[in-house]
């Protein structure tokens, strides 16, 4: 369920709507009816992140920096070939 305030009411009312929010509800603070803004549950990491997880995941090819003539002349506005 979405519950939606005003910009006033949150101010008043923000231990009352992180309470809300923390048993799972959505709430939106809208300015003269407008949303602008939702809270929402902040997730906490369960686990330390492990540096280096994806090491050999991926690769950078030994030709990654040359890059062929004609492709260089279109970036520069010369498409005439």
């Amino acid at each position: 369920m979405t519950r939606t305030v005003n910009v006033h009411e949150a101010k008043t009312h923000l231990s009352r709507l992180l309470e809300a929010v923390e048993a799972g509800e959505d709430v939106v603070i809208a300015r003269a009816g407008k949303p602008v803004a939702r809270l929402v549950s902040a997730t906490v990491r369960t686990a330390p992140r492990t540096p280096g997880s994806w090491r050999g995941c991926g690769f950078v090819a030994d030709d990654f920096d040359e890059t062929p003539e004609d492709l260089i002349t279109a970036f520069h506005g010369d498409i005439n070939p």
